[in-house]
């Protein structure tokens, strides 16, 4: 029973934190939409440059999201750490939909609306978050 509550723990923290970043990558996305509509070229032209542009992105987003929620979403699981790489690739997933998405219907797509832009962002939120929350 132990190992069971062991699994749902993990779970649990990967999905609210993967659900935490991509709500922040959402709203970014939108931001940048609107910004979009009133310059030519957003983007990045550098894939590397993007990296670390949305890597320091989303560390600013997750020292934003301390002020909202500086304790942990649910109590730190006994393998510290995890959340922060599973949760960022499944946000990056979920982004890379978003945009396969907006393709398909035939919209532009942004650079974070992709998995390695959003992985960067979430990832640099994520990272933020565990060294900096605050148990609770």
């Amino acid at each position: 029973m132990e190992i069971l509550l062991l699994i749902v723990e993990i779970l649990l923290e990967v999905f609210l934190e993967a659900i935490l970043e991509l709500l922040a990558e959402v709203v970014g996305s939108l931001v940048l939409h609107a910004f979009a509509a009133f310059f030519e070229t957003p983007e990045f032209q550098n894939p590397v440059l993007a990296f670390i542009v949305y890597l320091l992105f989303g560390a600013a987003a997750g020292g934003l999201s301390l002020q909202v929620l500086p304790h942990p979403l649910v109590h730190p699981s006994r393998f510290p750490g995890l959340s922060v790489i599973l949760s960022p690739i499944l946000a990056g997933l979920g982004m890379a939909w978003v945009g396969t998405t907006l393709r398909r219907r035939n919209k532009k797509a942004m650079q974070i609306e992709g998995f390695v832009c959003g992985f960067a962002f979430a990832f640099g939120l994520a990272l933020v978050r565990f060294i900096f929350t605050r148990p609770s």
